[in-house]
């Protein structure tokens, strides 16, 4: 479970103080599935960087599993990044000179998997799950349509069996169609997989559709 208490992020600018985020408070059960709605610079990016520790708050904590991660050493939050979280970008951010196979085995390697042929193994299953052939897998990204490589970016998230996946605007850059598929992509994993997943998306047809919708407004959020 994860729970959000009373965060607050703030920068100093050279104009004054900014609120990023400001008293946000929220619970995620196990297994849902909950988005995000908001405009451009509501905080969106901010809030997803603070759950996956990328960054630090100015105040309040982050509750995964009653553990507070804004409380955990550097090396502690290496590890919950590498195992508690997944990440799926709208840019997808795979390693263009690597195929897709590829891609994948390098998050299992990054998370502790020392035999190559259990990594192979793993990240060929993933792939297949999230539907690309055989022949798909071992091409490179930019051999993949965009739909592709976000099954992949997926499938990579996927690797090291996290608990939360976090997705930022992940059907940003594709078609409607597409866009719908890789979400019911997502909503699958939940059930399956009894995976967490946060969405931020722009879509609100989609995020409709979703366990829980927060609406984020000036860094603060309400629930839908």
């Amino acid at each position: 479970m994860l729970t959000v208490k009373n965060l607050t992020k703030s920068y100093e600018a050279a104009h004054g103080t900014v609120h990023a985020l400001s008293n946000v408070n929220f619970s995620v059960q196990t297994g849902q599935f909950a988005s995000i709605i908001g405009k451009s610079g509501s905080g969106k990016s901010t809030l997803l960087s603070l759950l996956g520790a990328l960054d630090t708050p100015t105040e309040g904590e982050i509750l995964v599993d009653d553990a507070d991660i804004a409380k955990l050493s550097g090396a502690k939050q290496t590890t919950y990044r590498a195992h508690k979280i997944g990440f799926v970008f709208q840019q997808y951010n795979l390693i263009p000179n690597l195929s897709a196979i590829e891609n994948v085995m390098l998050a299992l390697e990054f998370g502790g998997m020392k035999s190559g042929s259990k990594r192979h193994k793993r990240a060929q299953e993933l792939l297949l799950g999230v539907g690309l052939s055989d022949d798909e897998q071992l091409r490179k990204p930019a051999r993949l349509s965009g739909g592709q490589q976000q099954r992949v970016s997926i499938a990579r998230a996927l690797a090291n069996r996290p608990a939360i996946i976090l997705a930022d605007e992940p059907t940003g850059n594709l078609d409607s169609e597409t866009g719908k598929k890789i979400f019911k992509l997502l909503h699958d994993l939940t059930r399956k997989e009894n995976t967490t997943i946060i969405a931020v998306t722009h879509d609100l047809d989609i995020a409709g559709k979703t366990d829980r919708t927060f609406l984020l407004k000036d860094g603060t959020l309400t629930l839908q």
